[in-house]
């Protein structure tokens, strides 16, 4: 589609931080795809910038540190001062909390063309709340990240259907693709014929790790020479490693942190799980099927539109140990299947979820509402310039 405007449409992205995550590396990728020829994207973050922030601070603008606490009204001031400084045509809140609530407010008050909101996440603890709902005459769009997911903010939150749009999360395909692993094992100092079981999560409460350390136990009853490599960080961190000495399994599990080489480590990896409370569509599962992964995963949010049972991998009751572990062990025990499950979900992610159709989708929906909303309002000032001469010839 050709850019609606001469000059490209600026877009501010608000979140709170950009701490590295599925979601923050999500809007990272967006961003940096955006062709600029038609939108000029920047970046808001009412705390810190956080480590993405700061890197895509060497790229575009970011502007941050505009609010001082949960109850800091000023903040609404700063950003509407904000977005009439820089021209901003369209603003997308990026995940619930108080970022969707003072973005959408401010963008209304400053007379934004587009404002929608993109959400990651069901329920705990990312829950919409009366407040933000109340936004929602003043919202252009919820952008989902499924089907499942669209349906849920429809009818559990409430959002109007006419509003609410399924953009697919996306992954770059050709950055998680399977390749060999035996660097990577060697660096990790684990056996190119070991077992391994990957995880890739902020290690947060709602990601639910000690689950996945509880079925190691399980796990390693059954298939001893197992590791387990736990990708991400977070304020969990220390309790989930004193949780793995005191379940004596710390041998086997390797707490790795933020990494840049996660293509590598999945490739590592002989399948990867997902043990969360809540989710939408995860990144994670989609870099993981795209390196050829299967994957276990807790039957919650969409994650069923990604992880097929039987099919790309296999699903298990969120919160269930048993039925987790049994699972796993049940792929350790079977390469054959692991590995056609494996292919045939990266055959999915390819066809589904590229990083390139999930910026396609942005882009389209942006302009669509931006030309919308323009051509009402130059419809609007000639009707008022009609009625006016119609007035003046009246009264001549």
């Amino acid at each position: 589609m050709a850019s609606t405007t001469a000059n490209p449409l600026t877009v501010q992205f608000i979140a709170t931080s950009l701490p590295v995550g599925g979601a923050e590396t999500l809007l990272l990728n967006l961003v940096r795809r955006l062709d600029r020829e038609r939108f000029s994207p920047e970046i808001v973050c009412l705390k810190e910038p956080g480590p993405l922030g700061e890197l895509l601070a060497q790229e575009m603008p970011v502007h941050s540190q505009l609010i001082g606490s949960k109850f800091d009204v000023r903040v609404l001031w700063r950003l509407w001062r904000l977005m009439r400084n820089r021209k901003v045509d369209a603003v997308v809140t990026v995940a619930a909390g108080d970022n969707m609530f003072w973005g959408r407010l401010a963008a209304k008050l400053a007379g934004v063309p587009v404002v929608a909101s993109a959400l990651h996440s069901t329920g705990w603890p990312d829950g919409v709340g009366k407040l933000n709902r109340a936004l929602t005459p003043f919202t252009d769009a919820f952008i989902a990240v499924a089907d499942g997911h669209a349906e849920f903010l429809a009818d559990f939150e409430g959002f109007p259907q006419e509003k609410v749009t399924t953009i697919y999360n996306g992954v770059d395909t050709d950055r998680f693709a399977p390749r060999s692993a035996t660097k990577t094992r060697k660096q990790l100092g684990i056996d190119k014929n070991a077992a391994v079981v990957g995880i890739l999560a902020a290690l947060r409460p709602e990601k639910n790790h000690e689950l996945f350390l509880h079925g190691a136990g399980a796990i390693l009853r059954e298939v001893p020479d197992t590791h387990f490599l736990i990708i991400g960080d977070g304020p969990r961190r220390r309790d989930l490693e004193q949780l793995s000495f005191d379940l004596g399994i710390s041998k086997s599990v390797h707490f790795l942190g933020s990494r840049d080489d996660v293509p590598e480590l999945l490739n590592a990896c002989d399948m990867v799980s997902l043990t969360s409370h809540n989710e939408a569509s995860p990144v994670s599962i989609l870099e993981a099927l795209s390196s050829g992964k299967p994957v276990v995963a807790a039957e919650v949010g969409s994650v069923r539109e990604t992880v097929v049972p039987d099919k790309t991998g296999n699903l298990f009751p969120a919160g269930d140990c048993q039925a987790y572990s049994a699972a796993v062990i049940e792929l350790l025990q079977d390469e054959t299947r692991r590995l056609e499950m494996g292919q045939r979900g990266r055959r999915r992610v390819v066809k589904n979820w590229s990083l390139d159709g999930m910026t396609r989708g942005y882009e389209k929906l942006i302009e669509r509402i931006y030309t919308a909303k323009r051509g009402r309002q130059l419809s609007t000032m000639t009707i008022k310039k009609s009625r006016k001469a119609d007035l003046t010839t009246a009264s001549s």
